[in-house]
């Protein structure tokens, strides 16, 4: 797979520690690269990274990103080959209540990376990792693709948007000659689910953190729908990008992409929840919908994909059946005490993930 793309290169991915990061190393590792992980030391209660004792595996480089300075030495040192970029303040709850914080994380954090990617003397391939909620939410029925007006209203979204028109502006002024060191594009993925995720407010880990202690969990918006895909469909997305911009500059530099999954795994939280259930013995549930504050974030969001599949042969494989298995099943070893180390059964998801992707082929 990716024809030895990444093998014996070395890898940066900020922001390795959370949980895209921490899938994103485990698949990078196995596909032989040198990998590196910049990230801030703060890390909140449980973590697939530290799960998964990524810490003895990864070299890590512990860097604010919002440290100009040190950021732009310790790159510059290490002469990586190709850089993810996921570095970034993720909840919109957490930037309504800090939107400083959330702005210089993500804009800024953003900006240096790119003022450091300026200066570099050595050929790099870059993938920035927006969001989905970069776009101007109209409550469409159908799918935001990558020309759409960008203006999220909360701060994570506005940051994140503001991070992507970043982007554009140092591609058009700095690289976008065929002199340039750097071939970068940048990605926007929907809601992502899968096993190593204990971020609070998020449907899933709240699930997970009330069945395992027997609790009833609370639906704040039961009727919200959002296109949830597995966490190694857009990470295929993100390598698959990253293999076709370092081979093809000329088609993807420059360019942005959605990472979604198709329009059959749409469903509202309460389905995710129902189907989820079917497989956590003694799960339950209830809304309080009519209890809570608004959270506000979007009741529709939808992507479309049509750019990936045409210019880089991407498009999802996993159903919402088999999505929410792969994540039960990894909750339920790491809950039950399995033999097998989280580590482990990364990698035995990821293997199962490269044969489905393997029969698309």
């Amino acid at each position: 797979m990716f024809e030895n793309t990444f093998k014996n290169k070395k890898v940066i991915i900020t922001g390795h520690t959370g949980f895209k990061g921490s899938w994103l190393t485990i698949w990078l590792q196995k596909l032989g690269a040198e990998v590196i992980g910049i990230s801030d030391k703060r890390l909140n209660g449980l973590s697939n990274f530290e799960i998964s004792s990524l810490s003895s595996i990864v070299r890590s480089e512990w860097i604010d990103i919002r440290d100009y300075q040190l950021l732009s030495k310790k790159i510059k040192d290490i002469k990586p080959d190709f850089i993810f970029h996921l570095a970034a303040q993720s909840l919109v709850k957490e930037s309504i209540a800090k939107p400083l914080e959330t702005y210089q994380t993500n804009m800024m954090g953003t900006v240096n990376l790119l003022e450091t990617l300026r200066h570099i003397e050595n050929k790099v391939t870059v993938v920035m990792i927006t969001s989905d909620k970069v776009y101007r939410n109209q409550e469409w029925i159908w799918g935001y693709r990558e020309n759409d007006i960008i203006g999220g209203k909360d701060p994570y979204s506005a940051s994140k948007g503001s991070c992507d028109i970043a982007i554009n502006s140092y591609y058009d002024m700095y690289f976008a000659e065929d002199t340039s060191n750097v071939s970068i594009a940048s990605a926007r993925a929907g809601n992502v689910i899968g096993g190593g995720d204990w971020a609070q407010d998020r449907i899933v880990p709240d699930a997970v953190r009330a069945w395992s202690c027997k609790q009833v969990l609370q639906l704040r918006a039961p009727y919200s729908t959002r296109p949830w895909q597995h966490v190694l469909e857009p990470l295929y997305g993100y390598l698959k990008l990253a293999s076709v911009l370092s081979r093809q500059k000329t088609v993807v530099n420059g360019q942005s992409y959605n990472f979604g999954p198709n329009a059959q795994n749409n469903f509202t939280v309460y389905e995710l929840v129902k189907m989820m259930s079917q497989l956590w013995e003694g799960s339950r549930w209830e809304d309080i919908s009519n209890k809570t504050i608004s959270s506000n974030e979007a009741g529709l969001l939808k992507l479309n994909c049509d750019k990936a599949l045409t210019q880089i042969d991407w498009s999802p494989v996993l159903n919402i059946h088999e999505t929410i298995k792969m994540t039960i099943d990894w909750y339920l070893n790491y809950y039950e005490g399995i033999h097998k180390t989280m580590y482990k059964m990364c990698e035995e998801q990821i293997d199962t993930y490269e044969n489905k992707i393997s029969t698309y082929l």
